[in-house]
């Protein structure tokens, strides 16, 4: 009889012990499926993107790995040849399209910074590394992604590299701040 109460027991734990499971995934599923994405890329949002980007600024003091941002914007472009809203985002899916498929699936990071602008963080990518990428994205969306009555893409990209020994002292903000306008300073100088 004795053991017909230890079997329910054991029951019961591993019941209790599997919902527990069950509850932790379903809560990790909530989280992933609830991360605001820009509805016309599918891209993170610029919030997701900055509090990616102190992640990645803390680690990389901790653990002194470098990591690199692309900036890419289609400004010039729209600005140039004045696209209606419609054509304008029709070029920013091509484009979108076209990096999702050349970044790394779960390590590399891409978000909507703006109507036009777009932030790419590559963790462990040193400059030259980051560089190489820019300059393939560039190639490829200005001679193989076509705009609206067949316009070619002006497409202009910057770099920047965090190596997590700059300045340490300064707050992770600020840090966050100085690498964005450090890329896009490369795309619209000063």
């Amino acid at each position: 009889m004795w053991y017909f109460t230890w079997i329910l027991g054991l029951l019961l734990a591993c019941s209790l012990g599997i919902l527990h499971i069950l509850r932790f995934e379903a809560q990790e599923t909530f989280e992933k499926e609830h991360i605001p994405l820009d509805p016309v890329t599918r891209l993170f949002t610029k919030d997701v993107m900055m509090t990616r980007l102190k992640e990645k600024v803390e680690n990389s003091r901790h653990n002194g790995f470098p990591f690199s941002i692309i900036a890419v914007s289609l400004e010039h472009f729209n600005n140039q040849h004045s696209l209606l809203d419609y054509e304008s985002d029709t070029v920013l899916r091509s484009v979108v399209d076209y990096l999702k498929t050349e970044i790394r699936e779960g390590v590399d990071i891409a978000a909507r910074m703006n109507q036009q602008a777009i932030l790419i963080a590559l963790p462990g990518a040193t400059l030259t590394r980051a560089e190489t990428i820019a300059a393939q994205f560039k190639a490829y969306i200005g001679s193989q992604i076509k705009a609206p009555r067949d316009l070619s893409i002006d497409v202009a990209v910057g770099v920047a590299t965090y190596a997590g020994d700059d300045s340490a002292d300064l707050p992770i903000a600020q840090e966050v701040d100085a690498l964005i306008d450090k890329a896009c300073g490369q795309i619209h100088p000063a």
